[in-house]
């Protein structure tokens, strides 16, 4: 009896291991990146997290979290569209608020009725819907949007608020959404895989009397597998004041950020990944 209650308890350790908040996507979530590569520190933010992002406990993409700023870094994807319900639930994610709170995201009500967590706990850790009440010009948009997944638990995945930003309206709903349907169809074309990053650059305005950012510029990023020994890749970026994309090389994506950030030089994916 003793050995099975150690046994049951070292399990259980176990399992709180496994957080869905981890400490690099180096060995975590690898899957999401090319050649299991994650970019490099460059982008990385004074207070991070890395998320693996969980739903009814599937992996379904990973995001880079910037806690002081409540916006993410970037998420990574793979590129799977498919038609489909769009979802309207939005989430959240608990374990920016601890280890010890469920590794899947969930909704505010379920957290705030059935985990003892009170509104100012939960808000203190990130963004949460009362943050993007009553925006004039902006709404939430998508790093990795719903749209380029297979399923509808894929898609519901997507609508965390770790995973959006305070995005120009008519951005979101013109010439970006035109990149995520149109363009990205068409480049993804004798694709058999297409690894994604998309992310924000922070900005100097914020909403929710300073407590989400607004970024200054979103950019998406892909990496695709023609074959074993091929492949391509694009990029894009757009001002988020503006409704027009921009669109790059990866190489020239880089050089862009790296001028933004103001840090070292920033790579995106592993050096297989054509620059040009």
């Amino acid at each position: 009896m003793l050995l099975l209650l150690l046994l049951q308890v070292s399990a259980s350790c176990f399992w709180l291991g496994r957080s869905e908040v981890v400490t690099s996507f180096e060995h975590s979530c690898s899957q999401f990146f090319f050649r299991g590569t994650p970019p490099n520190e460059a982008l990385k933010p004074e207070n991070p997290a890395w998320i693996c992002q969980r739903y009814q406990n599937h992996y379904y993409f990973a995001t880079l979290y910037d806690r002081n700023r409540r916006i993410p870094v970037y998420s990574a994807y793979l590129y799977q569209p498919a038609s489909g319900t769009r979802p309207k639930t939005w989430l959240v994610e608990p374990q920016l608020m601890g280890p010890t709170y469920p590794k899947t995201m969930e909704k505010e009500r379920t957290l705030l009725n059935n985990f003892g967590v009170s509104l100012d706990q939960l808000s203190e850790s990130q963004a949460v819907l009362q943050d993007y009440k009553n925006l004039t010009g902006l709404n939430r948009g998508h790093l990795n949007p719903s749209g380029q997944h297979s399923d509808f638990s894929s898609r519901t995945a997507t609508f965390t608020l770790t995973n959006i930003v305070p995005q120009n309206e008519k951005l979101n709903g013109g010439a970006w959404n035109n990149y995520e349907q149109q363009t990205m169809m068409r480049k993804t074309q004798g694709c058999n895989n297409t690894y994604v990053i998309v992310g924000a650059v922070p900005g100097n305005n914020y909403i929710a009397k300073g407590r989400v950012n607004i970024p200054s510029y979103l950019w998406s990023s892909a990496c695709c597998e023609v074959d074993t020994h091929h492949w391509k890749s694009w990029a894009v970026i757009a001002e988020n004041d503006k409704n027009e994309v921009q669109l790059l090389t990866l190489g020239e994506l880089e050089d862009m950020l790296t001028q933004l950030y103001g840090r070292k030089q920033v790579s995106l994916f592993n050096s297989k990944c054509p620059r040009e």
